[in-house]
Order: C-alpha cells, then sequence, then structure tokens
C-alpha cells in the first residue's frame, strides 16, 4: 500500500471515528435535554369551559390556549357536587370525592361552629405526594387549599385561602420568589368593593396577579427540574364573580394568563400539557331561593337575633384584620347588646339608614359597624332547628341530629322519616315561573363516601341547570333576584396534548376524578385504587396500586396578619 492509500485511509478512519463521536455526542445531549424535559404539565383555569373559550377564540385573544385544545383532546369536565373550588379541587388533585378527601366548602364544621379549611384537612393523597413515592418530583403553584404545604422532592408555593404569606416547600422558597421576582402575593391588594381605586386599576392588580402565578412557576420550574408541574390561575374565575362577566374584563384577564401558558411551554417544552378546571361559569338568569326561609315557614328553622350565624368571612377578616390570630368569630359584648336591641326595634340599619339620608355616610359604619348589624339581624338558631342550610355553597340541608350535633333535636328513630319528607316536599318546590327549582334532590349517599362522608349535608340539592341561585339567609320570601348574576357551572374543560396523547380519543364524557389517574397514567405511575376517577382514552391505563392511607396532622389555624384582603376576595359565602 502506497504511502498516499495509507494517508487517505487513515484520515477516512479519523473522520468516521470523529463522524460516530459526534453522533454519539449529540444523541447524548439529546437524551440529557430530553431527560430535562417535564414529563406532564397540568394547567389549572378556575372556572375555564368551552363556551368562555370558544367566544375568547373568535377574539384572537387565547392562542395558546386554543392551540393545546384543537391539537389535542379537548371536552366539557363535568365537576362535582359542589362545584366551588375549595373542594373541587381536592378532588381533581386527588382523584377521590369529598367523602374521601374531606373537604366540603370553605369552612369545616365542629357542631354548629366553624373554621376556614387549609392543606390538612385535605385526608387523600395529592398527585405529587404520589409521585414523590416513586422518585418523581413536581413543582405546584397556586393550587388552592395546600396551605400547609407538602413535603416533597421539588417546590410548592400555595394558593387560594391559605394566608397571603403562606408557608412554602421547601422553606425559604417565598422569601427567595420575592428577592427573584421583586414580589410575590397570593390575593389583590385591595378588598373587593373598594370604591377608592378605579376598574382599570383593579384590572391592572388582576394582570399582576396572574403574571406573578407565571414568573414563579418558571423560576422553580427552571431550579428544581421537575418531573410533574401544576400551576393554577385563579383570576378566571373572580373576575366574573366581582365583574359580573363583564367581557373585556374577562378578556383581559384570560389574555394575560394564554401569555403566561405560552411562555412557560416555550421555555419548558413539556413532553405533555393538560388543562383542566374545577368547574365552568355561566349567567344565573333565574331565580334566587332562600332555603332557610323556606325551612321556617315549614316549622324545620327556628330562627334568632345575636347569634354569629354561619359562616361568612366578613367577621373573620375584622377580627384579623385587628391583629388577632383566629379563624372564626364570636360576637363581642357590644354586639350582642346590639342584637339584644334589635328585639325592640333600634337595629343597626335603622340607625345606619337615618344616619345615610341626612348625608352622614361617613359616620354610618362607625354607628352600624359590620358585625353589628350581623348580630341583629335574624339568623337560624342552630341549635333549636330540625334542618337548615349552613352555608349556601354546601348544596343542601342538614338535619340536626342527635347524638351528631351537640344538640339535636332530630332522633335517630326520626332521622329517615325527616330526612325522607324534606326530600319529597323540595323536589316539589317551583320557581314563580312555574319551573322545577331543583334538577336533584337526593340523600347524600348518591353523591358521597368515605370515611368523612358524615361531614356532608344530609339531603343534597342540585340547582336546575345551575341556573337558580341558592342562598342560606334568612330573609322575607322564598324567591328574589340571584344575588350573583354570574356564577358556576357544572360544566368545565380538560383537554390533554403532547407525546404519547390520543388526540382522536373522546373525552366529551370526562369528570373531575379522572383528572389525577389520568396523569398518572400518562407519567407511567400507578394511580391510586382508592380514586374514584378512571384513565381518560388519551393514554393506556397502566392500572392502579395500593398506597398507605394518608397520615396527616390535624388542621392548624391559619396565621394571617394581614387577611382583609384574601376573605374578602372570597365572595362566596
Amino acid at each position: 500500500m502506497s504511502d498516499s492509500e495509507v494517508d487517505t485511509t487513515e484520515t477516512a478512519e479519523t473522520a468516521e471515528t470523529a463522524e460516530t463521536a459526534e453522533t454519539t455526542e449529540t444523541a447524548e445531549t439529546t437524551e440529557t435535554a430530553d431527560d430535562d424535559r417535564m414529563d406532564a404539565l397540568l394547567i389549572g383555569i378556575d372556572a375555564g369551559c368551552l363556551p368562555v373559550f370558544e367566544r375568547l377564540y373568535d377574539e384572537e385573544a387565547i392562542p395558546n390556549i386554543r392551540e393545546l385544545c384543537e391539537s389535542g383532546a379537548t371536552g366539557p369536565l363535568e365537576s362535582q357536587i359542589p362545584p366551588w373550588t375549595p373542594s373541587a379541587w381536592p378532588s381533581m388533585y386527588t382523584g377521590a370525592n369529598p367523602g374521601k378527601h374531606g373537604v366540603y366548602g370553605f369552612v369545616d364544621y365542629d357542631g354548629y361552629d366553624w373554621r376556614v379549611v387549609g392543606g390538612d384537612d385535605v385526608k387523600e393523597h395529592s398527585i405529587w405526594s404520589l409521585l414523590d413515592q416513586h422518585g418523581k418530583s413536581s413543582v405546584v403553584v397556586n393550587v388552592p387549599v395546600t396551605h400547609p404545604p407538602e413535603e416533597i422532592d421539588g417546590a410548592v408555593v400555595p394558593g387560594f385561602i391559605g394566608p397571603e404569606d403562606p408557608r412554602c416547600h421547601p422553606e425559604g422558597t417565598l422569601d427567595e420568589l420575592r428577592e427573584e421576582l421583586g414580589e410575590y402575593r397570593v390575593y389583590p391588594k385591595y378588598a373587593r368593593g373598594d370604591d377608592s381605586l378605579t376598574d382599570s386599576q383593579k384590572m391592572d392588580e388582576y394582570e399582576t396577579l396572574v403574571r406573578m402565578r407565571g414568573r414563579a412557576f418558571r423560576y422553580l420550574a427552571d431550579k428544581h427540574k421537575p418531573d410533574f408541574g401544576f400551576v393554577q390561575f385563579q383570576k378566571t374565575d373572580t373576575v366574573f364573580h366581582e365583574f359580573e362577566g363583564d367581557e373585556e374584563k374577562v378578556e383581559r384577564v384570560y389574555r394575560a394568563t394564554d401569555e403566561e401558558i405560552g411562555e412557560i411551554i416555550d421555555e419548558f417544552d413539556p413532553k405533555q400539557v393538560f388543562i383542566a378546571s374545577d368547574h365552568g361559569m355561566g349567567p344565573y338568569e333565574k331565580y334566587e331561593f332562600r332555603i332557610n326561609e323556606y325551612l321556617r315557614d315549614k316549622g324545620f328553622v327556628k330562627t334568632t337575633k345575636g347569634g354569629k350565624g354561619m359562616p361568612s368571612w366578613n367577621p373573620i377578616r375584622n377580627q384579623l384584620r385587628e391583629g388577632e390570630d383566629e379563624d372564626t368569630w364570636e360576637p363581642t359584648t357590644a354586639e350582642r347588646i346590639a342584637a339584644g336591641a334589635a328585639k325592640f326595634g333600634l337595629t343597626a340599619d335603622r340607625v345606619g339608614n337615618g344616619l345615610r339620608k341626612v348625608g352622614l355616610d361617613s359616620i354610618v359604619k362607625q354607628y352600624a359597624p359590620e358585625n353589628i348589624t350581623r348580630t341583629a339581624s335574624e339568623q337560624v338558631d342552630f341549635p333549636n332547628s330540625k334542618a337548615y342550610m349552613r352555608a349556601r355553597t354546601e348544596l343542601g340541608v342538614r338535619i340536626n341530629l342527635e347524638g351528631r350535633e351537640p344538640n339535636g333535636v332530630v332522633s335517630e328513630a326520626e332521622y329517615d322519616q325527616v330526612r325522607a319528607n324534606l326530600i319529597e316536599m323540595l323536589r316539589g318546590v317551583s320557581t314563580p315561573d312555574g319551573d322545577p327549582m331543583f334538577e336533584n334532590v337526593a340523600p347524600r349517599e348518591e353523591f358521597f363516601h368515605g370515611p368523612y362522608e358524615d361531614k356532608a349535608v344530609d339531603i343534597v340539592l342540585v340547582p336546575n341547570n345551575f341556573e337558580q341561585f341558592l342562598s342560606a339567609h334568612v330573609l322575607g320570601g322564598y324567591f328574589a333576584p340571584p344575588t350573583e348574576t354570574w356564577n358556576h357551572k357544572l360544566a368545565g374543560v380538560f383537554a390533554a396534548a403532547g407525546e404519547g396523547i390520543d388526540a382522536t380519543a373522546d373525552v366529551s364524557d370526562s369528570h373531575l376524578f379522572d383528572v389525577a389517574p389520568t396523569i398518572m397514567a400518562a407519567m407511567g405511575i400507578p394511580y391510586s385504587d382508592r380514586m374514584d376517577g378512571r384513565v381518560l382514552p388519551v393514554v393506556d391505563d397502566i392500572g392502579a396500586d395500593t398506597y398507605p392511607e394518608y397520615e396527616g396532622t390535624d388542621a392548624a389555624a391559619l396565621d394571617d396578619e394581614d387577611v382583609e384582603d384574601r376573605l374578602a376576595d372570597l365572595g362566596y359565602l
């Protein structure tokens, strides 16, 4: 072989070796980059639903949400009963009904008393805690009812109902976010009903909060490189409640939300993306039905003046504003005196109205403070009533059962008959237009099962088409215009897109409980056999596993020194 031939051969071999090395290096780099990609991203859009999305499609306001929905499998997501934030999100992230996880609403009850719920009230495993058991990391930002946070591989920043300065995981995360991002808050700077800000300023605040969610999630996802990400946007719901579905304001909130979603997807390129909501949203164009007023006339409810009632955020808000670390409220001596005076016709309402008539609005609050008005108003006398609605968001009637309630007046022997009579009576209620008030009136067993079933109302009331508004107030007359003209609907939204997702799958019958098992199956992790949902056909069902029973601590009182805005922002009760 000539020298030239040897040189040519060596050059070819060298080139081939270099090419092979480069290919191997490229493959390793690609594999490493792929390993760093998030396996699954869940985007929670509170109150998201197809009717709202489709109107915003026409305005070209949500291109990223539209791309996800149209490129993947999309359909309505049936919510649970009750379809409200504090119960529905735990149902979604545990895959279990409230009878298993234990949270039915904004408050938990101890007899006739109550307190605001926290993450410790959720008695089932979350998606991220189950993934943690399999060595998978998570970043969870702004998800409701997650305070105090669970300790997992990754990070948790609690959202709605937790305090303004929530304890985060790992410790120091909140300070780190504020140092890196400049600001991070859970709630608006203003309280609902604050007239010192213009609508434009309030919408600036809405947009600021939306941006905070996206920025916080991106920062933490970049730091922790999670296998699973979950970011929730709450203002997509609140804007409907506060501004009665104003289309311009809704569009602005959704535009900001969509932009944050786009930035997250562009930066992290998750393998699979899911969208889910806790319920839908729409107009309430029918009637408000005052359950306790109706039950009073039927002999089930007794009323009183001077109690603290059940439950309202405003008294808690006022007490915490004054620096008291309480999550419930007791009337003061002055409030009880005012309530006693009300029995003789001297009510705070009358004093307040008199002052307004002579142009002294500025001192109305001084002489007719909110809590005095409250204690002077007629309320349900819970210990002496047979049955009542505790809070409208429970969607049902609770029977004052002997042995279960502290001063129960209905014996166990009477219970079944009393409940049957109430069910028959309520099924017959019609609106002034002659329409059925309820789509369903049923015993709680039709909706709830599990170790915490006894926390539920005894009779579940499902408003007809969720166009009728239920009220727990004791006021004159059974019917009135709805207190809120926009409120929750049963149909939310579910979408799944990305690698390994069957975009042609029919998800038209998806349920809130299906989200958790579907995401776990998509990640190749067995879901819990205690989950009530199924794996939707967008991915293969790899089966369930038995996980240890949930072990948690008793729920602790919320400690929040600046909670007025938080509680005013809730606006549900």
